[in-house]
């Protein structure tokens, strides 16, 4: 497959970036603020395709969205287009924890003028809008946030933090073990499938997130977020046509109404149940 430069350029609003450091956090951004990331195809039990043609099908041309091995999928092959120099890293999710689960989330180190730096567009969780650069325990500005990526002695890791509350909250961890096609593919089912929701909360759990210049919203099952600043409001979704009209405002996405009543069923929407099973 011919990989298709201008349309991805296209769909993150952006003109053609130079493999620099400034090119980089543009591109991170653009698509961080362009394409959201979604979990509809697994709560739908459907395992989502990995091949770069499914990517292009699915992200640039029907405009959806996906989760980080689909959204870090396709950034590798923008990085692999614009001349960087990187690598994929396969990273353990800890949200807090001291420990993170399966290797299971993608993301790339890019070394620019002997310079690493962690780039990850495809994350759900509080994810930092520009790239971190990879340095023991160095404060990393951006906007109202702080991040820092420190090695763990621990585990052998280096884990990517962010400042909560005057303390520092443990988003992933990663190693630079060599990654692997089957890595991908293995991580996906994990991600897709495996219903513990400590480990994977897709399969049962919808998650949105879109990036904005104000802040984020996010939608966890029923719950829509929106950050702004230092502050955040919250509502609650109610029926079916609230549920379809933030994920097509709140997040770009237009579903089919068998979609959108797959997903209403999956997160179990009180209204209008014998019609959402006809539907099905």
């Amino acid at each position: 497959m011919t990989f298709d430069l201008n349309k991805y350029l296209n769909r993150i609003n952006i003109a053609h970036p130079e493999a620099t450091a400034e090119g980089l956090a543009q591109l991170q951004w653009a698509q961080l603020s362009s394409i959201p990331f979604e979990n509809i195809d697994p709560i739908r039990g459907i395992l989502p395709d990995l091949e770069p043609a499914a990517l292009s099908k699915k992200i640039l041309d029907e405009g959806r969205g996906g989760y980080c091995l689909e959204l870090n999928g396709l950034l590798g092959l923008v990085l692999t287009e614009l001349g960087f120099n990187f690598e994929p890293i396969l990273a353990r999710v800890r949200m807090g924890r001291p420990e993170g689960g399966p290797r299971a989330h993608l993301a790339f180190l890019v070394n620019i003028e002997n310079d690493l730096w962690l780039v990850d567009a495809g994350f759900g969780g509080p994810c930092p809008k520009k790239p971190l650069l990879v340095s023991n325990g160095q404060i990393q500005h951006q906007d109202h946030d702080q991040f820092r990526v420190r090695n763990d002695p621990a585990s052998g890791e280096w884990v990517v933090e962010k400042l909560q509350n005057d303390d520092w909250f443990a988003l992933y961890g990663f190693d630079r073990a060599k990654v692997q096609r089957c890595d991908l593919e293995a991580a996906n089912v994990v991600c897709s499938t495996w219903s513990q929701a400590t480990l994977s909360p897709f399969p049962e759990h919808l998650l949105m997130c879109r990036n904005t210049e104000q802040g984020r919203i996010q939608l966890y099952n029923k719950t829509l977020t929106e950050s702004c600043g230092y502050g955040q409001t919250k509502r609650l979704l109610e029926t079916l046509d609230d549920l379809e009209a933030s994920i097509r405002n709140d997040f770009g996405i237009t579903l089919t109404a068998a979609e959108l009543h797959h997903v209403a069923w999956a997160m179990r929407f009180d209204s209008s149940d014998t019609e959402i099973q006809t539907a099905l």
